[in-house]
């Protein structure tokens, strides 16, 4: 703000060593109140994060505010372009902008955009797309505390170095930046021996901080916030992969048995020959659209990162083409050359820029290209890095590495990989084999539906996915065999046999609590086979052999606001590829079942104690109060 505005560049002269001209009054009046207003209107977002002020307050207050900081920045822009050329006794040719003019309108950019989404998010907030709580989660705080430390570092740091080595302000938060980034240009320097001493701690606190916001971002992208858009996600594809179903009358696996055909636990050929071995094929059913569909949404997720990336390469490309070709003038492929060696931090040197708006939408751009990287590199590692991996591996298998499976086999699966599934469809998914289903509950049956439906369940680009997931089965097994405060009751767990009572009862939930209290802790989150859940539905009182308490799923299939929040309170209906199944939960699965299962603890806890209160066996001078 109280930098000046002009300089005065003779021909010939360095951009660095130009003199400045003072600004006028009125400009740094105009720029004190917009940063006043820009000030108050943080410190009311600030105080609502720590839930002093409600949300309907605070956010309209922000965005005016934001909004007219905006106006003012951009307004003060424009409009100093003319005034500020008067009343000068040297030619305006020899007059240019100097960084804090540029800074103040990167500046007015970040302001409208920010306005803008805030807008966006009380708008949605307000027509009740979600909630009205404005509470941070762990990562989002963390992130923010760090990106602030950052900051303060890169600009103490920046006042520190222009007393010590003379340099410009605004000059020494360019270099800071280099720095800090590890870019390392070469055109700005320590010269002196106290500049060069502190230069040792200054970038390695200044890396730090940096891979700390860089893995704080990282951890910001894998939130759990992020599971509603999983979610949604999984319920889009689930609704289109059943109305298919539905459609083409491939419908049989959806339809509940009503009479079991045989003792349970008998030996048959015939597919679903009951309830239980039904309710295990719509299981994997909605497993494998939960596949497809965090699939789907991992590969549109990289497509936006890489077009973010880029529009930020391409756009900024072209700003700096335009900001130096005045005075060192590049071409296109120049800027677009600069670019990539910046990203990349290789910082050759041979190409830096030197106006003044060049440097300042270095600072601007390159920290607007830590979080798109960021995200670009996360996203990357879920996708393509998953298939060359994959593929490496079974190129491998071969030719000098050769496996247990065929060559042929090994030669499908490539090409089936290299064409996104389009051809040898049924190799696609060879090396998943916690996803196929067991040859003895219907496996023929499943794989009919498959090939009838390949279109909605069949290959898709990230086939490799499936290998992060090959041993989740054997990592559950891990777990179960070395948790120390599982109880013998929690050693056997068949869906088919039937449940202790009382006080074993009572032991029975404990150990299973505690186990599963020790799967919360757990990432990725723990996910459950079938007979697990079933197991586990028992315990809370569903059986899933019966098919009372099951349902065929139906068009049209209606919206519900909370997906997978029934089995709560009474007996719904409800099958696992519907909307009320537990898969569908806004809470992972370990926090489904820990929840149920402590409020059935609580239940059963208080009914015995009513019984032995009616039997008179209880201690009436006890008074629960259990809500």
């Amino acid at each position: 703000m109280s930098q000046p505005w002009r300089q005065l560049l003779v021909p010939g002269g360095n951009v660095q060593d130009a003199p400045t001209v003072q600004n006028p009054s009125w400009l740094t009046i105009v720029n004190a109140v917009q940063l006043f207003i820009a000030v108050a209107s943080n410190f009311v977002l600030f105080l609502n994060m720590a839930k002093r002020i409600r949300f309907s307050i605070a956010q309209p207050i922000t965005i005016v505010g934001w909004y007219i900081s905006a106006i003012l920045r951009i307004a003060m822009g424009a409009t100093a372009a003319g005034p500020l050329l008067k009343g000068i006794d040297f030619p305006k040719s020899e007059l240019i902008w100097s960084q804090a003019f540029w800074y103040g309108i990167w500046a007015a950019l970040l302001y409208f955009v920010d306005a803008t989404l805030m807008a966006l998010t009380f708008w949605g907030a307000s027509s009740g797309h979600y909630g009205k709580e404005f509470t941070l989660t762990y990562n989002q705080r963390t992130l923010m505390l760090q990106t602030i430390i950052f900051l303060l570092e890169l600009l103490i740091g920046a006042r520190v170095y222009s007393a010590v080595e003379g340099w410009e302000y605004l000059d020494a938060v360019y270099w800071a930046d280099v720095t800090m980034f590890t870019v390392g240009f070469g055109d700005y320097a320590p010269n002196t021996t106290l500049g060069r001493a502190l230069l040792i701690p200054y970038v390695i606190f200044g890396i730090i901080s940096l891979g700390l916001v860089i893995g704080s971002i990282r951890k910001l992208f894998l939130d759990r916030g992020t599971r509603r858009f999983v979610i949604r996600t999984e319920e889009k594809t689930r609704r289109k992969v059943i109305g298919t179903m539905l459609r083409r009358q491939h419908d049989e696996l959806l339809q509940p048995i009503s009479t079991e055909s045989q003792p349970t636990g008998a030996k048959s050929d015939q597919p679903l020959s009951s309830e239980f071995e039904r309710r295990k094929a719509e299981f994997h059913i909605m497993r494998t659209i939960q596949k497809k569909a965090l699939t789907r949404m991992r590969w549109m997720v990289m497509t936006t990162s890489t077009a973010l990336w880029l529009a930020l390469w391409l756009i900024g490309a072209v700003i700096f083409m335009k900001a130096e070709a005045p005075y060192q003038g590049w071409t296109y492929f120049d800027a677009f050359y600069f670019s990539f060696v910046s990203w990349v931090t290789i910082g050759y040197g041979d190409l830096t820029p030197v106006s003044n708006a060049g440097k300042s939408f270095f600072v601007f751009w390159s920290l607007l290209a830590l979080p798109t990287i960021t995200m670009l590199i996360s996203h990357a590692g879920d996708t393509v890095v998953k298939v060359i991996q994959y593929g490496s591996l079974r190129l491998g298998n071969i030719t000098i590495l050769p496996g247990d499976e065929s060559f042929m086999g090994n030669l499908k699966h490539i090409i089936s990989l290299g064409t996104f599934g389009w051809i040898f469809s049924d190799h696609w998914d060879s090396a998943s084999p916690e996803l196929a289903l067991s040859k003895s509950f219907s496996k023929q049956r499943l794989d009919d539906f498959m090939s009838k439906n390949e279109a909605e369940l069949g290959a898709t680009a990230a086939a490799s996915y499936s290998v992060g997931h090959q041993n989740v089965s054997r990592r559950h097994h891990k777990r179960h065999a070395n948790a120390p405060s599982e109880h013998k009751y929690a050693r056997f767990r068949n869906a088919h046999d039937e449940l202790p009572t009382g006080t074993n009862f009572h032991f029975l939930l404990i150990s299973e609590i505690q186990v599963i209290a020790s799967h919360l802790k757990e990432s990725p989150p723990h996910r459950y086979t079938f007979e697990e859940w079933a197991w586990y539905l028992k315990l809370l009182g569903e059986d899933e052999r019966e098919p009372g308490t099951h349902c065929k799923v139906t068009l049209p299939i209606k919206k519900r606001e909370s997906q997978g929040e029934g089995l709560d309170k009474q007996k719904l209906v409800w099958s696992w590829v519907g909307d009320q199944n537990p898969l569908l939960s806004l809470q992972i699965e370990s926090e489904w079942i820990f929840e149920r299962l402590t409020e059935r603890l609580r239940e059963s806890l208080l009914a015995e104690r009513r019984g032995q209160l009616l039997s008179g066996a209880g201690d009436d001078s006890v008074e629960w109060h259990i809500n």
